[in-house]
């Protein structure tokens, strides 16, 4: 039987190794700095090894650090999981849920809906929503989950597709009444364009209609890492954009903005829900299945639908 006192360091090393940092793991289990660095180095020295190499600027893990770290992440998160189990079943999911979220309008009208209902539903779960214009480190700054829009860079997490949004062109009227309004893909790189993204002087816009694939490439005026100022810029005339559609729904209504070439449209953007493993307590997979089917159903008359696998894999998640 494995001593008490090394499961307990085991979980330590596991909560300094995944933030890289002493301090940062200090705050999130609420011990003293000193008491966690003393005790990762009682833990080193009585099994012989070095596992952290530790400088004034950085943590780094060793070989050896490296290894275990694998291992004993597996022992931990399942060890938090067999307990959250044993918590959900006597009183429901509970604790802090923090999620990290893109600032798009989308976002910020369906997903505070979502949360709002999963707190009715469940009142030990404090759910707590920042907006960020990228993906952040999950574990380092203790989020439970994200969601995204595009598949994050990182191949190690988990991804869950629940929807996909229909992308267009869109620009307003008096824009379009000034310079006049194209009749095909080409006619694009004689308008000034709006870009979303990192400062470039062109970019490449793949569009569909049916079958057919084209791609053009249009020049930047403005642009902006932020779907929500991508809008406001075509809003005031100052250009084209490929925007969501699903944000400008109410722009269009209004004769704000105009969709362009209707007939064609930009690549998809697939919404996924992002962990950063498969063992998540109760809280978190209750969010995920309540969410992935409510994000699913109101998003798919709005977008692109999801295919039958896809689908069914959302609807086999389960509550706890």
């Amino acid at each position: 039987m494995a001593h008490p006192q090394v499961l307990r360091d085991m979980a330590l090393f596991v909560e300094v190794a995944k933030r890289k940092s002493f301090s940062q793991a200090a705050v999130a289990l609420d011990v003293p700095i000193s008491s966690l660095s003393r005790r990762i180095t009682q833990f080193e020295s009585s099994i012989g090894l070095r596992f952290l190499d530790r400088t004034t600027r950085k943590l780094v893990l060793t070989p050896h650090g490296e290894a275990y770290y694998e291992q004993a992440t597996r022992l931990v998160e399942e060890a938090q999981r067999t307990f959250d189990e044993l918590i959900a079943q006597a009183k429901g999911p509970s604790g802090l849920l923090k999620i990290a979220v893109p600032p798009d309008p989308w976002v910020l009208h369906h997903l505070s809906a979502v949360a709002a209902e999963f707190s009715l539903r469940h009142a030990q779960v404090r759910v707590h929503i920042d907006l960020w214009p990228h993906l952040v480190d999950l574990a380092q700054e203790g989020y439970d989950l994200a969601v995204t829009v595009g598949a994050p860079r990182e191949t190690s997490m988990i991804t869950r597709k629940v929807a996909q949004l229909e992308n267009g062109l869109f620009a307003a009227p008096d824009y379009l009444d000034r310079v006049g309004r194209p009749a095909t893909p080409a006619a694009l790189v004689l308008h000034r364009a709006i870009l979303i993204g990192p400062p470039a002087p062109s970019i490449a816009w793949p569009l569909e209609r049916d079958d057919e694939v084209v791609s053009v490439t249009v020049g930047s005026t403005v642009s902006s890492n932020s779907q929500g100022m991508a809008r406001r810029f075509a809003v005031a005339g100052h250009g084209i954009a490929l925007l969501q559609a699903i944000d400008v729904e109410q722009d269009v209504e209004s004769g704000d903005l105009e969709r362009v070439l209707p007939e064609w449209r930009g690549t998809p953007s697939p919404v996924y829900i992002v962990t950063t493993s498969r063992l998540l307590p109760a809280k978190t997979r209750s969010f995920i299945a309540f969410a992935s089917r409510q994000l699913a159903e109101q998003l798919a008359p709005r977008g692109i639908p999801l295919d039958e696998a896809e689908l069914a894999a959302l609807y086999d998640l389960q509550e706890a």
